[in-house]
């Protein structure tokens, strides 16, 4: 089974998420952070499962419309692991790598 690995800068984006669902009044926002962290452990199993991206990169989609996240990871074949570099909501533009 591949390792998943959450870089500690995920956390300033599931922050902002969540503050970003609290602000709009959103019902059950830490149920929403909850199952966008559960969501990535599909990764454990199928770690080619996202769409490839720039850099050797990859991109799972999480939900939809409204509801939909996207998170940008790297998989290493020879570790057979995978890092989460980063998550937004699929109406934000662009990742916050930085």
């Amino acid at each position: 089974m591949t390792r998943v690995v959450i870089a500690a800068r995920v956390d300033h984006d599931l922050e902002r998420v969540l503050i970003h669902l609290m602000a709009n009044d959103a019902l059950g926002p830490e149920q929403r952070i909850e199952d966008i962290i559960a969501a990535l452990d599909v990764l454990a199993t199928n770690p080619w499962i996202g769409r490839p991206t720039e850099h050797g990169r990859r991109e799972l989609v999480i939900g939809r419309d409204h509801h939909g996240y996207l998170a940008l990871y790297a998989y290493d074949p020879r570790t057979d692991e995978v890092v989460i570099l980063a998550l937004r909501s699929q109406k934000e533009s662009g990742y916050q790598l930085s």
